[in-house]
């Protein structure tokens, strides 16, 4: 699929491999990893993806795999496999282990079933068969040595050997005593020599105890005896222990015995704990690169959004730095990118990038790009990177160059990715040049894909004038005479040789006869792509400035549209509430007027009867009676001659709405109308004299939410939090920073495994005021401290 042979290699997919090869647990995962290479059918790529995917939801949202013991399984099953031969107790003990791991794998899924329908494939409806785990655990014990009651025999003999050494030993003891009374022995007590317990006694007297010298000490001075009367009860010792062993051969030869049907079975259980260990590596490093799925076409195109190069991704986080996203788009009508810019610009990165990142995908791994991205499938991946001269073949660098071209020449087609760096080097540019040309024209008619990265002019006039063919360029700031490592499609950029030199510092009078030795019309060109170069950076600098003031725009339409839905559903209210007490009201006089009435007639017009029942009815009608109205009020007073503070009422200019202040800042203020806020400019309101409502023993809703706004601070701690409960709490302070105008957010979660942080940063970028984010300073947080700058 790939040419030439180090095309993996020189793209950096070697180093990949190596990385998630690190990250497993087993042998088998790791030659797994070693035969990762970039497949070609949709369905088995889509299936090796989405289990990586799948895998990464495991580690990351459920409860702990069960991967605690890895031992391979095949090799035990192998040597079982040939009649006659026996398993040892350490073998039987790794295979103990093993089993109950992939036992435990399975009931984890089993457990879960249709949660995780892409990894249950790796099972292939394997059985879990506890028969082979009893027959050892019968057997084996959990330190891996053969239990005594294994079978009554190696009971019955293990039994005698205690009783042997334990009358053996009472025997030596006594001899040892005497020989210690009769002053025979040397200093020291019991010792074993040959694997026999011996007496140390002193050389003269060497004689006078009867048995076997097993050894001397290196003076001479001390001889080690074994006594007579002990030298048959160890006899008997030792026999005993070669029955042992020949006991503990034939049961762990019965149980191979017992095995051996179930060889093929565990030769997949073999392959499972293989395929668990090879995938889980893979989330691990999709987890490290923050890695996602991109959408998978049949198609031969690449769109990439807010692409990374993993590489240089996991090399800047370790020196606190950033990598510069890459979007860039290849398909049928984009066929072929090429890449022009100045020196250490990035295009290179640029290009290889793409062609990892493809390589990557059609090997099943996830990639540090927008979920968004989509990602074709190509049947060849070409590549001419770097020098690849060789003595041995005699060529030179050209020579290697032009080899490749011919190649991808014959060989290339519609679905072929080609990654073409310094496109015509090498040679002559007078020559160099048209070759490079008239091979990039033999590749577009052949509807090839690909990324070309140069310097030549004519390369960059044959892309603006072909179909087919998209000139792009590496951003520079001329100003402060530095890369931006940022692609722009639709026009070239220049090489900036003479302004990268004079930054340099090389001398004036050299770059001035540089200048008078190049032609006018080639000068000309470079000073335009300068120019252009300027000006498309300042286009691109306002259309960001567009975007972020349009978003700005929704958001307070939003706020409008909100308000007016509120205003219009709370007069509805108001008018429907009044409404059902003036019935209400009309309804009670009705009843008081009458009871007074009846009063009356009842007591004849009694004086005093009468009079209570009228002052009765004036209290009644006191409750309904509205309170006196205040003498003129004072003349409205803009917020412009006088301060308004928190707690402060205004009316709203243009709407004639009353709210209440709960926060300001600088020329804004925050306020409430119920449930609802608005933020409103000072001179947009005027000041009101309410006094606020009360409620009866505390204070209103509104002083409350005043007091919490007025003392809120933009920065939330979310350390010991579970990832819901930490966004949770996350989107609360964003939204209370947001409404009052705080122009960032800082958030504390920890460094830890680093995890919680990759959570949070993908949930803030779904916010589109979140402009960028950015860590701590080391000595202060580092990676643990996360600001979120807002727009």
């Amino acid at each position: 699929m790939t040419f030439p042979e180090n095309a993996i290699e020189k793209l950096g997919f070697t180093d990949i491999r190596a990385l998630i090869a690190a990250k497993c647990l087993s042998d088998v995962g790791k030659d797994l990893v070693d035969r990762i290479q970039p497949q070609t059918r949709f369905d088995q790529i889509n299936l090796f993806l989405r289990q990586t995917v799948e895998f990464k939801d495991v580690l990351t949202n459920d409860a702990p795999l069960p991967v605690d013991h890895l031992y391979p399984i095949r090799p035990l099953a192998e040597k079982a496999r040939v009649e006659g031969a026996f398993l040892g107790e350490e073998d039987f003990f790794q295979l103990m282990l093993s089993l109950r791991t992939v036992f435990a794998i399975i009931r984890y899924f089993n457990e879960r079933n249709g949660q995780y329908p892409n990894l249950e494939v790796l099972f292939e409806n394997l059985p879990i068969e506890k028969d082979i785990l009893v027959a050892i655990e019968r057997v084996i014990d959990a330190k891996g040595k053969v239990k005594p009651n294994a079978s009554p025999v190696l009971a019955d003999i293990l039994a005698n050997i205690a009783k042997a050494e334990q009358e053996a030993r009472k025997r030596i003891d006594q001899v040892f005593r005497t020989a210690q009374q009769q002053g025979w022995t040397a200093d020291g007590n019991l010792t074993v020599r040959d694997g026999r317990l011996c007496i140390p006694v002193l050389a003269e007297n060497k004689r006078k105890v009867k048995g076997w010298i097993h050894d001397e000490s290196a003076t001479g001075q001390t001889a080690y005896i074994e006594p007579e009367e002990v030298f048959h009860l160890n006899n008997k010792v030792r026999d005993l222990e070669f029955d042992m062993r020949r006991e503990i051969v034939r049961i762990l030869t019965a149980l191979t015995d017992e095995l051996r049907p179930h060889v093929p079975l565990l030769v997949d259980y073999h392959r499972l704990l293989g395929k668990v260990d090879f995938v889980r590596a893979k989330a691990l490093f999709a987890i490290d690169i923050d890695a996602h799925m991109p959408e998978l076409v049949a198609d031969a195109s690449i769109s990439l959004i807010e692409a990374r190069h993993p590489l240089l991704l996991l090399n800047f986080r370790s020196t606190q730095q950033t990598v510069v996203p890459l979007n860039v788009t290849i398909d049928k009508d984009q066929r072929i990118v090429v890449v022009s810019g100045p020196n250490a610009g990035g295009k290179s990165v640029c290009m290889k990038t793409i062609g990892l990142l493809q390589l990557m995908v059609q090997a099943g791994l996830l990639i540090p790009a927008d979920p968004t991205s989509r990602i074709g499938v190509f049947r060849q991946v070409f590549a001419d990177i770097g020098d690849d001269q060789s003595i041995e073949s005699d060529l030179s660098t050209y020579s290697a160059h032009l080899t490749k071209m011919k190649h991808f020449s014959d060989h290339a087609d519609a679905k072929t990715l080609v990654l073409i760096d310094e496109f015509g080097t090498g040679t002559d540019p007078l020559f160099g040049g048209p070759i490079a040309e008239a091979v990039l024209e033999v590749l577009n008619k052949k509807q090839v894909r690909g990324v070309v990265t140069t310097h030549y002019s004519n390369l960059k006039v044959f892309a603006s004038n072909t179909d087919g063919v998209e000139n792009a360029s590496m951003l520079f700031d001329n100003a402060a005479m530095r890369p931006l490592y940022i692609l722009q499609t639709g026009k070239p950029g220049s090489s900036y040789a003479f302004e990268i030199a004079e930054k340099i510092g090389l001398g004036k009078d050299i770059l001035y006869a540089a200048r008078q030795k190049i032609g006018a019309q080639q000068k000309r060109v470079d000073t335009l792509l300068v120019d252009l170069e300027r000006d498309k950076k300042e286009v691109h600098d306002a259309k960001i400035s567009l975007i972020q003031k349009e978003k700005q725009l929704a958001r307070l339409k939003a706020e409008n549209d909100t308000l007016q839905t509120y205003l219009a559903e709370n007069k509805k209210s108001i008018i429907s509430k009044a409404r059902e007490e003036a019935r209400t009201i009309i309804s009670n006089a009705n009843k008081v007027v009458e009871n007074t009435i009846a009063g009356i007639r009842e007591s004849q017009a009694d004086k005093a009867r009468t009079k209570a029942l009228r002052n009765q009815l004036d209290r009644e009608l006191d409750k309904h009676k509205p309170a006196k109205e205040k003498a003129a009020p004072a003349k409205q007073k803009t917020s412009e001659t006088v301060a308004i503070q928190v707690g402060d009422w205004v009316k709203i200019l243009g709407t004639g709405s009353e709210a209440e202040v709960i926060s300001t800042a600088k020329n804004n203020l925050v306020l409430a109308m119920g449930e609802l806020r608005t933020v409103q400019k000072r001179s947009n309101v005027v000041l009101i004299d309410r006094k606020k409502s009360k409620v009866s023993g505390g204070r209103s809703h509104q002083t409350q939410l005043a007091d919490s706004t007025a003392s809120f601070g933009p920065e939330v701690d979310v350390r010991g939090l579970r990832t819901e409960a930490a966004l949770a709490e996350i989107e609360k302070y964003l939204d209370k920073a947001l409404m009052m105008g705080f122009p960032s957010l800082k958030i504390v979660h920890g460094k830890g495994d680093g995890i919680l942080r990759k959570f949070i940063r993908e949930y803030l970028r779904k916010y589109g005021e979140v402009t960028r984010m950015e860590d701590e300073h080391p000595d202060r947080g580092g990676e643990g401290i996360t600001y979120a700058y807002l727009d």
